[in-house]
């Protein structure tokens, strides 16, 4: 799991960024993915460090 460092509003969705070993990498949720992963759309833009990515099973998860 990667640590976001920042997100971004797409027509369709959101795109969150992450830093993995100095190289910006990115993954799009669209916000039917969100609804069902239970992640607020708002809450996700407003407070990106709050979540993680998996990008092998294509997850974000809120940091505990």
């Amino acid at each position: 799991m990667q640590d976001i460092i920042s997100s971004k509003k797409m027509e369709n969705g959101i795109v969150v960024f992450w830093d993995e070993k100095g190289e910006k990498k990115n993954e799009s949720f669209n916000y039917i993915e969100l609804v069902d992963m239970k992640i607020n759309a708002l809450d996700l833009l407003e407070r990106p460090k709050s979540y993680k990515v998996d990008k092998a099973a294509h997850k974000l998860i809120v940091k505990k």
